[in-house]
């Protein structure tokens, strides 16, 4: 099982993922990850950069942000983003340091990718928002 799949069994409905990282991290492909531990086909699931949003009918509803062409906060309002972010599903997040301070969710787990080397990467889980709250992997 990957991290992705041994993370998303910490998940329950309502809660919110920030997936950050620079271009070419690896952000979809642990969507990728978390949505097939979900029982989603992992070959549905694509980066949804110009429609804002995918959704995924698994075992949970999984919602697919990709903020990274946002170029106004303002075009997130064709999203009702308060139904996904506090709904039944789970919401993973692309590049959510483009949403604005009162759209951002104050509780979410946070997902930093970095580049080590080609091949490798450097994932960093946290749950900033509640420190208490463990995570098993």
């Amino acid at each position: 099982m990957t991290l992705a799949g041994r993370f998303a069994k910490n998940l329950k409905p309502g809660d919110v993922v920030f997936v950050q990282g620079e271009l070419g991290a690896g952000k979809t492909v642990f969507v990728k990850g978390v949505a097939k531990a979900f029982k989603v086909d992992p070959h549905e699931v694509s980066s949804p950069t110009f429609v804002l949003m995918n959704h995924y009918q698994g075992t949970v509803p999984l919602y697919h942000f990709d903020l990274y062409r946002l170029e106004n906060p303002e075009e997130l309002k064709t999203v009702p983003l308060d139904d996904f972010l506090y709904g039944q599903g789970i919401s993973m997040i692309e590049w959510p340091q483009r949403l604005q301070a009162n759209a951002a969710p104050k509780i979410f787990w946070q997902v930093a990718m970095t580049h080590k080397k080609e091949t490798q990467r450097e994932i960093c889980i946290s749950y900033p928002s509640k420190p208490q709250r463990k995570i098993l992997l």
